[in-house]
């Protein structure tokens, strides 16, 4: 299991190389952009867990990038932390009022904020923080690689033991098969989007082996939710 995916906005270009070498260390997936247009094309692209985002950026600023991520239903979930060498207490609230989960004041520590990504990740994707989630009568326990139904144990593959965690970090959410092929798959895998169908079919079976009904949504058009 992946500890996480995490979007670097940043234009300094040496700042940013020490976020991502420390950050794909901590085992994060991370992906870099160097101006707020870039963040939001990446963003519209594949949406990640956390956001961790420069105030000053050329071509669309900090602030505008966390309203429009804020704005929309498909990214409003996402977690932006806002980065700026402002520490007057009015540029912290305004960073925070137009959305954004948390704020840090430039030079920071490092270490300070890996544990502040880890706090936002155990709140919009807590599969990837090693919790134990549950829905209805399934549970899911991500240190152990362990999912019980009702009173039985559902034997999983990896594959579809993270798309049951990416499922059930977000129940209701309707994930397009392109984004889960992203989510568990990763982004550097060329594969068709059926290979989807093909492991959502075999995680269906899985969970429903002792005669329990499905728990999965096939919504036509757009995907699969849980729910």
């Amino acid at each position: 299991m992946d500890r996480g995916d995490v979007l670097i906005v940043e234009d300094e270009a040496a700042q940013a190389e020490v976020l991502v070498w420390n950050l794909e260390k901590e085992g994060f997936n991370v992906r870099r952009a160097a101006d707020g247009s870039e963040a939001l094309l990446l963003i519209e692209e594949a949406a990640p867990d956390v956001v961790v985002l420069d105030w000053m950026l050329p071509e669309v600023s900090g602030i505008e990038v966390c309203r429009r991520i804020k704005a929309n239903r498909e990214t409003r979930e996402v977690a932006v932390i806002m980065l700026s060498a402002r520490s007057e207490e009015g540029d912290r609230v305004r960073g925070l009022d137009t959305g954004a989960d948390d704020y840090m004041v430039k030079p920071y520590s490092v270490a300070e904020l890996v544990a502040r990504i880890r706090t936002q990740l155990r709140r919009v994707r807590p599969a990837s923080a090693g919790e134990v989630l549950h829905f209805e009568d399934i549970t899911l326990d991500s240190e152990t690689h362990r999912v019980d139904r009702a009173a039985r144990q559902v034997k999983l593959g990896p594959l579809e033991f993270k798309l049951l965690a990416t499922f059930m970090a977000r129940p209701g959410r309707v994930w397009s098969r392109e984004q889960l092929l992203d989510r568990v798959w990763g982004r550097e895998a060329m594969l068709d989007t059926r290979t989807v169908d093909v492991h959502v079919g075999r995680l269906r079976k899985a969970l429903m082996a002792g005669g329990e009904s499905d728990p999965l949504r096939t919504v036509r058009g757009a995907g699969y939710a849980l729910g």
